[in-house]
C-alpha cells in the first residue's frame, strides 16, 4: 500500500557499504522502520542521506507491507526547515539525546496524533527559541502523557514523590523517590509551557539530578526501556 504521510527521524543505522535501516516515527502508522537501498552512494536519487538526520520532519512517501519487515520510501522531503536544530551545538547534543529517547520509548505500530503534534510543535519550538537549557527536561515530562505515566498530582504539597507509583506520597517506601531540592525542581515543571521553562533557573548539577530521576521513571513505566548511550554527551555539553 502506498502511503503519504508525515513523519520525524529518530534513527538511522548503516547497512551495508551503501544502505540505511531508518527508525521512522510516521502521522499515518505509528513507528516504522525502512530500508534505503544505495541512499549512501547516490548523489541524484530522490532520497537524501541529510534527509535522515536525527528528528528531521519529513513527508515521506513509502510503501508499507505491514508484515513486520522493513519497508520502502519512495520519496522523502523535509516538511519543516530547521533554521539551527542540527548546527547550534547545544540543540544538536540535545536532539541525538532526544532522538535515542524517543526510539527507546515509541513502540506502538500504529496512529496517535496527538503524540505525533506534540513532537512537531515541540521541535520545532527548540528550533526557534536560544533559552533552551531546560528543554528536554520539560518535553520528556510532558512526553509522559502521551505513554500514560503522567505524574498523579492530586497529593502534590506530599514531601516524596514516588516513582515507581507515579504519585506524590507524605511517607517514604522502598521504591525510588524524588525528595528535597529534586523534588523542588521537579514539581517546578509540571503544568506549565515551553514559554515558561527560562524561568527555572538550575545549576548544571541541578539539571542533571533531575534528569537522572526522568530516566529512572522513564526505566520504571516502559518495558524495555535503555538508558540513552548520548546521555553522557549530553552532560558534557551543558557542563
Amino acid at each position: 500500500m502506498q502511503v503519504t504521510t508525515k513523519a520525524i527521524v529518530l534513527s538511522a543505522l548503516k547497512y551495508g557499504d551503501t544502505s540505511l535501516i531508518v527508525k521512522i516515527y510516521t502521522a499515518s502508522d505509528g513507528l516504522k522502520s525502512y530500508l534505503l537501498k544505495g541512499v549512501l552512494a547516490s548523489k541524484k536519487g530522490k532520497l537524501k542521506t541529510a534527509y535522515f538526520q536525527p528528528l528531521m520532519q519529513l513527508e515521506l512517501v513509502a510503501y508499507h507491507k505491514n508484515k513486520g519487515t522493513l519497508e520502502t520510501v519512495r520519496e522523502a522531503k523535509p516538511s519543516y526547515h530547521y533554521q539551527s536544530l542540527h548546527t547550534n551545538i547545544a540543540k544538536n547534543a540535545l536532539t541525538f539525546f532526544l532522538a535515542e529517547m524517543l526510539s527507546n520509548s515509541i513502540q506502538e505500530e500504529e496512529d496517535n496524533d496527538n503524540l505525533f503534534e506534540f513532537l512537531e510543535a515541540s521541535l520545532q519550538w527548540l528550533d526557534s527559541h536560544d533559552e533552551i537549557s531546560n528543554f528536554h527536561l520539560y518535553f520528556l515530562m510532558v512526553l509522559t502523557k502521551y505513554f500514560g505515566f503522567y505524574p498523579d498530582i492530586s497529593e502534590s504539597k506530599a514531601p516524596y514523590f514516588d516513582l515507581q507509583e507515579g504519585a506524590f506520597s507524605y511517607s517514604l517506601s522502598l521504591n525510588p523517590i524524588v525528595l528535597g531540592e529534586n523534588l523542588y525542581y521537579f514539581k517546578q515543571f509540571l503544568g506549565i509551557n515551553f514559554d515558561a521553562i527560562s524561568a527555572i533557573k538550575m545549576s548544571k548539577r541541578q539539571r542533571q539530578e533531575l534528569l537522572k530521576s526522568i530516566i529512572l521513571y522513564y526505566e520504571l513505566h516502559l518495558h524495555g526501556f535503555r538508558k540513552p548511550k548520548s546521555l553522557a554527551i549530553l552532560n558534557e555539553v551543558f557542563s
